[in-house]
């Protein structure tokens, strides 16, 4: 089911169509623990597993790596005077959030992503159980 930009809040839709940021410590998913998926809020396209997720301090849902690298797009970003990696999804194009090598291992990789550009599938719900 894809979600239409009206059907968005409007900081979902700042976060993810304006490439905006969440203030940190405030987004949804942050202290999620659930077994499950975390999806795109705009098209439902599957991102990152509950697997991969660890609090990184930061204020914003992290993941050191994910099983769904062919659904994200990572970009050269360079705006506000920093060279980055931004995450977006590569189905629809939503602003993500970014990519740093500061993460554990064994990747050493911290995607750190708005929680207001996911959703997130439980894994009971997932199996219809």
């Amino acid at each position: 089911m894809n979600k239409r930009n009206e059907n968005l809040t409007e900081l979902q839709y700042y976060v993810t169509r304006e490439s905006g940021t969440e203030r940190p410590f405030t987004g949804p998913h942050l202290n999620e623990k659930s077994d499950g998926t975390f999806t795109c809020i705009c098209c439902d396209t599957p991102l990152f597993a509950s697997t991969h997720k660890y609090d990184s301090g930061s204020g914003w849902p992290s993941f050191y790596d994910t099983e769904y690298k062919m659904n994200i797009s990572e970009n050269r970003d360079n705006s506000h005077f920093m060279i980055r990696t931004e995450v977006k999804c590569k189905n629809c194009d939503a602003h993500l959030g970014h990519l740093f090598n500061d993460g554990p291992k064994p990747t050493g990789l911290r995607y750190c992503i708005n929680g207001n550009a996911m959703s997130f599938e439980k894994k009971d719900k997932l199996n219809g159980k």
